[in-house]
């Protein structure tokens, strides 16, 4: 954990969890780790959402000691619901409490958070029910300041995403875009020093259809992870999910190196979202599966 991996700006993406709508059978909700280092061999790491039984799985790849940032791409269970076993332990866990982890989401991050961790709430007051050892440090209070608001029993210090407004987070720069789902989300593209002739260039779809604002910020993308939620032929709802097929065209059309379809229903079958995706793009394509590793090369990525 946190081992040096690389010289330059790679980037090193590990699939956490990558099952659509829930957990499924054989992968937790959505979660996935990036990690670069920078030039003094300082490992950074980035979660990218945290869904339903996904936090146990985590912990098999890194300490969360280890975290630097959360990415939420939007606020449905799937995408978020570990964040409070994530809470539990950065506040009870040997050697804690943890200093606040910094998480970025949309508007009503902190609203969800305290919902999910019953924070204040319910019986004898969520994550604060567990505060059975006395001799622990008391939570940091809430409150808002200028570098977000503390949550959770001071797990989480939250900051709310403005679409197109950079984010810095070590030698990562996170630029969200508006992304097209039943509730506020966003489109997660990240860069690794922006003034390193090698930089590597990721992007994460969230859950969105296919708009405009997500074939911006894919483009260029070294490795494009992108979901593939919907079945062409059988979903036809719009403003929810892409296809297979979307998710190949999205791909071709943003020049992305790499295609690795995810957030399949477990009740689908993702080789069908890998065939469709290869009717609209001919590049590399994959689908994601738990303990997966994408190694993004820079060299490569200005070769191309």
């Amino acid at each position: 954990m946190g081992e040096a991996f690389w010289a330059g700006a790679g980037v090193r993406l590990t699939v956490i969890g990558c099952s659509g709508s829930m957990a499924g059978p054989d992968s937790p909700g959505s979660c996935y780790l990036l990690q670069t280092e920078d030039n003094t061999d300082r490992t950074w790491s980035l979660v990218l959402d945290l869904g339903s039984g996904a936090f146990g799985a985590l912990q098999q790849h890194i300490d969360p000691r280890d975290i630097d940032a959360i990415c939420l791409s939007h606020l449905h269970a799937d995408h978020c619901a570990d964040l409070v076993g994530l809470a539990v332990w950065a506040r009870y866990a040997p050697g804690g409490p943890l200093p606040p982890i910094p998480c970025y989401g949309p508007s009503t991050t902190v609203w969800r958070v305290r919902q999910l961790a019953d924070h204040g709430r319910g019986e004898r007051g969520g994550i604060d029910a567990y505060a059975a050892a006395p001799a622990r440090p008391a939570p940091s209070s809430e409150g808002t300041t200028a570098r977000g608001t503390i949550v959770a029993g001071g797990a989480f210090r939250v900051r709310n995403w403005v679409a197109g407004r950079q984010v810095q987070v070590g030698p990562f720069t996170i630029t969200p875009s508006s992304a097209r789902h039943p509730v506020e989300a966003y489109s997660i593209r990240v860069v690794t020093a922006m003034d390193h002739p090698n930089q590597a260039v990721f992007v994460y779809s969230g859950d969105s259809d296919l708009v405009p604002e997500l074939e911006d910020s894919a483009r260029g993308a070294d490795l494009l992870l992108c979901e593939a939620g919907f079945v062409h032929g059988r979903d036809t709802v719009g403003g929810v999910h892409m296809t297979g097929r979307q998710a190949g065209e999205l791909a071709a059309k943003a020049g992305a190196g790499k295609l690795v379809v995810t957030h399949v229903a477990p009740w689908d079958d993702k080789a069908t979202a890998v065939a469709d995706a290869r009717l609209r793009y001919d590049g590399p394509i994959e689908a994601a599966s738990p303990g997966a590793v994408y190694q993004v090369d820079p060299v490569e990525a200005v070769a191309k």
